[in-house]
């Protein structure tokens, strides 16, 4: 079933609202599981459209109907990779008493999952700065799996305020960016973990308007 999130701009979903039929799943899953092992080894310049074919064993006609360019399949990997990492976590949820702390907490695990495979991060994160607004759907959907992340982690499935979802916008960028800044060795782990804790206060301050 689709994670519903309701906002301001109306209802949006964490997964298509056409689903695809169980062959044509299995298809998608299998080139987003080339994908992610040809950047796991060699990172962006590693993922070919024609080797990502191969080892996925479609053709190379039917690889560019699901994904039209290699940033689209980039893109959509990060997206099923925090598709994972969301189930996970579901698994072991965070135990923090208050919300900042266990979103912190949860995207610090994220976090460090990513890091385990750097080359893999660092072909995705390349993939969303080079995306144009023909990748729009596909970053959308990574930014909705970002934000059910949070909501997650913040216990607020259903019904986030306004407030509430601008300060999940917010962490969401600090995360990205704090991502790009990893990546690019301008920043440490610990440095990161500290402003991914000090971003994430905004969730507990006091809605104005109450």
């Amino acid at each position: 079933m689709d994670m519903v999130i309701k906002s301001e701009a109306g209802t949006v979903r964490t997964s298509p609202a056409s689903p695809l039929t169980e062959r044509q799943e299995a298809r998608r899953r299998r080139i987003l599981h080339a994908t992610a092992q040809l950047a796991s080894r060699g990172g962006f310049d590693a993922v070919q459209m024609r080797e990502v074919a191969e080892s996925s064993q479609v053709a190379l006609g039917t690889l560019y109907r699901y994904f039209p360019s290699k940033i689209h399949l980039l893109v959509a990997t990060m997206q099923d990779q925090l598709e994972h990492m969301h189930g996970t976590l579901r698994k072991k949820p965070p135990a923090g008493e208050t919300a900042a702390g266990r979103v912190a907490e949860t995207l610090m695990r994220a976090f460090r999952a990513l890091q385990r495979e750097p080359h893999l991060a660092d072909a995705m994160v390349r993939a969303l700065t080079f995306a144009d607004r023909s990748v729009s759907p596909e970053v959308d959907q990574v930014s909705r799996q970002t934000t059910a992340i949070i909501l997650d982690a913040m216990g607020l499935e259903e019904d986030p305020t306004p407030d509430q979802l601008s300060a999940v916008r917010v962490i969401e960028h600090t995360w990205h960016s704090a991502l790009i800044t990893w990546l690019s060795g301008r920043a440490s782990i610990a440095q990161v973990k500290i402003d991914i804790e000090t971003v994430c206060r905004l969730i507990d301050l006091p809605d104005e308007r109450r």
